[in-house]
């Protein structure tokens, strides 16, 4: 098993498919890279905040999520900015109560919430990350 607290070992996507031991995780990762096209980067953090070994999904220099592994789910990280905050704020009534929920409950912070989303199942919550994820997007 892998230490996501050591920095010295840095992970493939394979080790860190089989710390989070859930098929979901790979399939939102096939996912992320067939939709658009991007490739993860796995990285060290260093911040107090969440430390450790994450992967990150960007497309056109644009973070659009980072993953935070966890045992048995994953933790996606969606930024939603000003830009992104219109069209989030109109889809939000149709989503899920989870989401509804993680968004009210996010503190603002230089026009940004960070959006902190756990993922176990292939549920209303995974699509509506998916969603939040391709605001995020842009065009």
């Amino acid at each position: 098993m892998i230490d996501l607290q050591d920095q010295s070992v840095c992970p493939t996507l394979d080790d860190l498919g089989r710390y989070v031991g859930n098929p979901l995780f790979g399939k939102f990762c096939r996912e992320m890279k067939e939709k658009y096209n991007c490739r993860e980067k796995i990285e060290f953090s260093a911040c107090s905040w969440e430390r450790g070994w994450n992967l990150k999904y960007k497309k056109s220099g644009k973070n659009l999520c980072t993953i935070y592994p966890r045992e048995s789910f994953f933790t996606v990280l969606v930024v939603v900015g000003k830009k992104e905050k219109e069209a989030v704020e109109s889809v939000l009534p149709d989503c899920c109560a989870q989401i509804r929920g993680i968004y009210r409950e996010t503190r603002e912070g230089n026009g940004q919430k960070w959006l902190m989303i756990d993922l176990e199942d292939e549920d209303a919550v995974y699509r509506d990350a998916l969603r939040l994820i391709e605001i995020r997007k842009g065009k």
